[in-house]
């Protein structure tokens, strides 16, 4: 039989704000509330400053500025240890040399609880993580998943009112992943506990949450549930940041919305604005010049159960003998451009350093050392000397007139080239 709190709490932010060496705004005046016995999930990219604010509501960093209350309590500077939180890092943070029961009542020791509650609770704890019978093992002999059972464990044997979990999900593999995010989803309507979710992963805030607050730059850019988050975005980055998506820029006018190529598609009632954002799934593929917008597939990517295809809507697709026709006619054109560079003297070569163009030049248009030619050598050479060259021996590079840097001279004390 699992005991259910008696009690959850609520979590609220008001106004928090923190720095780092005063220049490093990690959180800029964030503004939460979570509701007592929620699933919430803060999303968003590496250096938003999820787990910064994770870290605040442990007690682990102090705001700048704004205050943080748990329930009816502001705990802004209270120390962690007495804010009645459990806590599952990323990296589990187990004792390598303890067991597993000794790591699960570790916290219930420092509490000072008498031996026979700590056996009693760390038993039931284990039987909610299946990790009944394995009492006695050392973290080393376990698996990821088994490890971040442990940390579970841990965290819920406190019977605290609210869990923080900092992307405990993030080692495992993918198929170990989607298992314990229905488990840990499970415990937590079993305890009824508030947990606080941090992640990058989109998928997983999606399928855990019940509200989704999404993090850009230090900031909450919206806060909703995971439908709203991704069907009613609030900013161009919840768009494109949740899922995936396709975005046009143009105009809308007369209830429909014109592209910036002229093109016009039905917009939603009430649209204003200059971009039309629409995911895959509500778009199908049909016959050429059968749909509102035309377009190439340049790839197919199979992903499974669905494909993922990627299509140029440059205007009317061609027909495929027109794009055999094209590309004969780039390549052609591609001959004629590098025959003429060629009798005009040069070509570019394709890598260049430093903004400095490197010159193929043919054997007709080679330069000669006047000094050398008088010694009776040909002086011919396909590249300039280095300035700082004083090795006869050296390999002449003539100097072009569009190719930027000092004159230089042949090694050999000449005046200079010639033709």
């Amino acid at each position: 039989m699992v005991s259910q709190l008696p009690h959850s709490a609520s979590i609220r932010l008001e106004g928090v704000s923190k720095s780092f060496d005063g220049r490093i705004n990690a959180v800029d005046d964030v503004s939460l509330h979570v509701q007592p016995g929620e699933f919430f999930a803060l999303l968003g990219p590496s250096g938003c400053g999820k787990t910064t604010s994770l870290r605040m509501i442990a007690g682990f960093e102090l705001p700048d500025r704004g205050r943080i209350m748990i329930g009816a309590r502001d705990v802004t500077d209270t120390p962690p240890h007495q804010r009645d939180m459990g806590m599952i890092f990323q990296s589990y943070a187990l004792f390598p040399h303890r067991s597993v029961a000794e790591n699960v009542a570790f916290g219930l020791r420092m509490r000072g609880l008498p031996k026979a509650e700590i056996a009693a609770r760390v038993a039931e704890a284990l039987r909610l993580v299946q990790l009944d019978g394995l009492e006695e093992r050392k973290p080393g002999q376990l698996s990821g998943g088994q490890q971040q059972r442990v940390a579970l464990a841990r965290a819920v044997v406190l019977r605290a009112p609210v869990l923080l979990c900092d992307e405990p999900l993030g080692a495992l593999d993918r198929k170990l992943r989607q298992h314990m995010q229905f488990e840990l989803k499970q415990i937590q309507k079993t305890l009824g506990v508030t947990l606080v979710f941090v992640t990058h992963d989109q998928e997983e805030a999606l399928a855990m949450s019940d509200r989704i607050a999404v993090m850009n730059g230090g900031r909450v850019e919206q806060t909703g549930t995971p439908a709203e988050i991704y069907d009613q975005p609030a900013s161009r980055f919840v768009a494109d940041f949740i899922g995936e998506i396709n975005v046009f820029e143009g105009r809308t006018e007369g209830g429909l919305f014109v592209m910036l190529d002229g093109r016009a598609l039905p917009a939603p009632s009430g649209a204003v604005g200059s971009t039309l954002a629409i995911r895959p799934e509500k778009l199908h593929v049909v016959d050429a010049g059968a749909g509102l917008i035309d377009g190439q597939v340049e790839s197919a990517n199979f992903l499974g159960g669905q494909a993922l295809y990627r299509i140029a809507s440059g205007g009317r697709a061609p027909h495929p003998a027109e794009g055999d026709a094209l590309r004969r006619a780039r390549r052609a054109r591609r001959r004629r451009t590098r025959h003429a560079e060629l009798e005009r003297g040069g070509r570019r070569h394709p890598r260049a350093l430093r903004g400095i163009r490197t010159l193929v030049i043919p054997r007709s248009r080679r330069w000669r050392c006047a000094g050398c030619e008088m010694a009776g050598n040909s002086g011919r050479s396909p590249s300039p000397p280095a300035a700082s060259s004083s090795n006869r021996k050296a390999r002449h590079r003539p100097v072009r007139a569009d190719v930027p840097g000092p004159a230089q001279k042949p090694p050999c004390g000449s005046p200079g080239w010639r033709r």
